[in-house]
């Protein structure tokens, strides 16, 4: 039985993760971390969690070990709006430093955070996943507009982690999957003020998402840990 959890378990994506899962027969329990956890249920347990506070982490992490780990993460945070309000840089003449600050603490430094707390709790027989949403704007090869500076580098950065993670983690767990994953452009406060010039059908909405990850997620094996991959299952280039 899987044992997961997913932080950002209040948020469009992670939300629908949280119900995806927990309606499962092969899960046992879900462990919804946040700021604002969701209901417990039989199956979903809270977590009071801000991954930009390590301390607060650490102690949703202590609580999971006490209880019994999880073998399926999913980290689904992250940001694409600067705190004031103020969209993503067009141009580098709107750089600033603090802005692009605050984006790799949310996008970057706090799924290493996680990874730094959770990944040695994975088991090192049989099957383990460590996720992380990204976003295709972060893949540098696929970059052909240019702009969104501080959000294309900070999930340019996760990528990269990522596979580090995955490298280091192969060598004592040879059955774990550790991958960004890029979910789509979901309809969520996220996306909503760019949603305008979407394509009919480009919208997906979250329940759809979360299905989408998870059956990408069931197909992947060991030998692509350390990968980036599309919604539907298709790799995404670095």
């Amino acid at each position: 039985m899987t044992r997961a959890c997913i932080f950002g378990a209040s948020g469009g994506i992670g939300g629908a993760l949280v119900e995806a899962l927990a309606a499962r027969e092969d899960v046992s329990c879900v462990y919804a971390a946040s700021r604002t956890p969701p209901a417990a249920s039989d199956r979903v347990v809270p977590l009071t969690c801000d991954v930009s506070d390590e301390d607060s982490l650490a102690q949703a992490v202590a609580t999971m070990a006490e209880q019994d780990a999880p073998d399926f993460v999913i980290v689904a945070t992250g940001a694409l709006e600067f705190a004031d309000g103020a969209g993503p840089e067009r141009t580098f003449k709107k750089l600033d430093a603090r802005r692009m600050a605050q984006l790799f603490a949310i996008n970057t430094i706090a799924p290493a955070m996680v990874a730094r707390h959770l990944l040695p709790l994975l088991p090192r027989e049989g099957r383990s996943v460590f996720a992380a949403i990204s976003a295709r704007v972060g893949s540098i090869s696929d970059n052909r507009l240019g702009g969104w500076h501080s959000y294309r580098a900070s999930k340019a950065a996760l990528n990269m982690l990522v596979r580090n993670f995955a490298i280091e983690m192969g060598r004592t767990h040879r059955e774990s999957v550790i991958v960004a994953l890029h979910p789509g452009t979901v309809d969520t406060p996220l996306s909503e003020p760019f949603q305008n010039n979407l394509a009919e059908g480009q919208l997906t909405a979250p329940a759809q998402a979360a299905q989408n990850l998870l059956a990408v997620l069931e197909g992947l094996t060991p030998a692509e840990s350390g990968g980036f991959f599309a919604w539907d299952g298709q790799p995404i280039p670095f």
